[in-house]
């Protein structure tokens, strides 16, 4: 009897079954680890891109320059008083005045021979468009006329501030740059005999010094800035609000209108009773 052929074993079974059926294109990794114990073959895993960061523009950072230079090129464009007005009332560089009822620029003679600058419009400026036409005004007025000074024939009238701050709170100091341009342009074209600046806040802001009234006042001072021909006569006054709030300092106010009367005569500057 001839000898009977080896039955193949199991694993050469399965290795068979395997090689028929990735022949037949099935794809066997997976059943190869079941059959034969080898790890089945595994893809790389490709690691994920991270997402791009979103693109953001940032904002442009907010500075006074900008209206401040806008203020600059009104100024400087303006030949008069009438034309600098003008410009003051198209200038949106200033935040009070989207608050303020009026325009507040002057009052007066426009090319009187005395130039007073005061601070900011109060409520009653405010509705009349005119400065010092409050209580203080009145006061102004009064005191001025003792020595020969008048709204209708020999002084003009302005502010360092042209619109009414809300609740009459100081100015801030980007209102206050805001505005300086149009006050030294008006300074510049008129180039007064004498100008008296009403206050501290309007004596710092002019003459940009950062003093107590006590040391501004009664004193003879000289106004200088580039582009005038020559120095202004300036002087510093304590503001008539102050003084309907301290009258007891009447008697330096008094002294003060003593100064600014001599310094008139040697001027020549006529003046009215």
């Amino acid at each position: 009897m001839g000898a009977m052929n080896a039955e193949p074993s199991p694993q050469h079974a399965a290795r068979a079954l395997l090689a028929f059926w990735r022949a037949a294109g099935v794809d066997m990794d997976g059943a190869e680890a079941v059959f034969t114990g080898a790890p089945a073959a595994t893809a790389p895993v490709r690691a994920r891109a991270p997402e791009p960061a979103p693109i953001t523009t940032p904002r442009p950072k907010k500075t006074v320059s900008a209206p401040v230079d806008n203020a600059r090129t009104l100024a400087v464009a303006a030949n008069s008083v009438a034309e600098l007005r003008a410009a003051v009332a198209a200038f949106d560089g200033c935040a009070l005045k989207a608050t303020a009822r009026n325009t507040v620029f002057s009052d007066g003679i426009d090319d009187a021979p005395v130039l007073i600058i005061g601070e900011a419009p109060g409520k009653d400026e405010d509705e009349q468009g005119k400065p010092f036409v409050g209580r203080s005004g009145q006061l102004m007025d009064k005191m001025l006329s003792h020595i020969g000074l008048n709204r209708q024939s020999n002084m003009m009238i302005s502010n360092t501030i042209f619109w009414r701050p809300p609740g009459n709170r100081d100015p801030t100091q980007g209102e206050i740059v805001a505005c300086l341009p149009f006050v030294e342009r008006l300074i510049a074209l008129k180039q007064p005999k004498l100008l008296i600046l009403m206050g501290k806040n309007a004596g710092n802001t002019v003459l940009r010094r950062e003093e107590a009234v006590s040391r501004l006042r009664g004193r003879r001072l000289l106004y200088t800035r580039d582009g005038l021909d020559t120095p202004v006569n300036a002087m510093v006054m304590l503001h008539p609000a102050y003084l309907l709030r301290q009258p007891q300092q009447k008697r330096q106010a008094w002294a003060d209108l003593l100064l600014a009367e001599s310094w008139l005569e040697e001027l020549g500057v006529a003046r009215h009773p």
